[in-house]
């Protein structure tokens, strides 16, 4: 009896050192996980603070900008038009032979007293090996020959040598076209500041320009982008006095100006804010930057053709499908006003409609439907 109580009493005691031998694990895993904790990495209180004042320095400009609008209006006209921005960079505009241009001739004309503007002339393809060499009189004079000419309206930033707009030039110089490609007063290497009356005066002058040398030969605006206000601006004004433009091709056209930049990457930023209409859309129709295409097609009797990419996203294709509606009910005839969408699938987006296989023969069946 002694000898089993004693086996019992001495398992006891080695399960009491086994317990506290595994308590002593247990606490020294704690103390490693503990350890292990403490040695994470933690954000240094340095960074944090830039951190913090950084996204502080991010709301402060945010909302800033958003009440300089109506104090300072060269912000939006910055905004809108982005003359500024002047790419392609290290471009001379006056050598259009370094962007393999080399049938075109750069000139500049005056528009308005201090206003001078930067234009390409660029021939057909066909007379590329007589344009070789030849002086500004000869350029002027081969507008008579009798092919279609287009004036060229481009769009917000940038400057007439941007690739896509290169693309377009060699595009209807290859159809057998002139092209008169020009920079608005502020932008390339015009001279003046934009404003919406001063970019239609630009186009009225070119247009006027075109007219008198060019005999009977056809002449039609095509605008992209911003440029589509443009050339509805232009053709309405001329229709005031009497001036009926021989055609008119939108390409990516807004309805007017307030849409447009309420669809812009940077309007879209801010059209949740509070007061986004008051503090940018009516800041720019105070300072006259309007650009109704809408309400221009209601009055335009020129024949209208409408391009536009179904992935446009800077403005949408049902934008175009309002504004085909508007014009086709202005003018009530389906031949005068037509509308050909590029598939989504193709990803031209805004500026890549150039690059279509069909669009010479898009571009030719619409400009062989003008009366003489």
């Amino acid at each position: 009896m002694q000898r089993t109580g004693g086996s019992v009493s001495k398992r006891l005691r080695m399960r009491k050192r086994t317990g506290d031998h595994d308590s002593k694990e247990q606490k020294t895993d704690r103390n490693k996980t503990r350890v292990s904790s403490s040695a994470q990495p933690r954000p240094s209180p340095h960074l944090l603070w830039w951190f913090k004042r950084g996204l502080l320095a991010v709301c402060v400009i945010y909302v800033s900008v958003t009440f300089m609008m109506p104090l300072f209006p060269d912000i939006i006209k910055h905004l809108v038009y982005s003359h500024r921005v002047r790419v392609p960079f290290f471009v001379d505009h006056s050598q259009p032979a370094d962007l393999s241009l080399n049938h075109t001739m750069n000139m500049y004309l005056t528009s308005e007293q201090g206003i001078s503007l930067g234009v390409w002339h660029t021939v057909p393809e066909s007379q590329w090996k007589e344009a070789q060499g030849k002086d500004l009189e000869w350029y002027q004079d081969s507008l008579r020959a009798g092919n279609p000419i287009i004036i060229y309206l481009h769009g917000n930033g940038g400057t007439r040598a941007a690739s896509h707009r290169v693309g377009v030039i060699n595009l209807l110089s290859a159809m057998d076209y002139h092209v008169l490609a020009l920079d608005y007063r502020g932008f390339g290497d015009s001279t003046g500041e934009p404003t919406e009356v001063g970019i239609t005066t630009d186009t009225l002058y070119l247009h006027q320009w075109v007219k008198a040398r060019c005999g009977s030969s056809l002449v039609v605006l095509w605008g992209h982008s911003l440029g589509t206000g443009v050339a509805t601006n232009t053709a309405v004004k001329l229709m005031e006095h009497g001036i009926v433009v021989d055609g008119v091709i939108i390409e990516g056209a807004y309805t007017n100006i307030r849409q447009k930049v309420a669809h812009d990457p940077f309007g879209w930023f801010y059209w949740k804010f509070p007061g986004f209409e008051y503090f940018f859309l009516d800041t720019m129709a105070e300072n006259n930057i309007i650009f109704r295409n809408d309400e221009n097609l209601k009055r335009m009797r020129s024949p209208l053709l409408i391009l536009h990419a179904e992935d446009d996203h800077l403005v949408p294709i049902h934008i175009a499908q309002q504004l085909y509606e508007i014009a086709q009910s202005a003018q009530n005839s389906e031949n005068r006003v037509k509308m050909v969408p590029f598939a989504r699938s193709l990803g031209y987006l805004h500026n890549g409609l150039y690059k279509d296989p069909h669009l010479p023969n898009i571009i030719g069946e619409f400009v062989h439907s003008l009366p003489p």
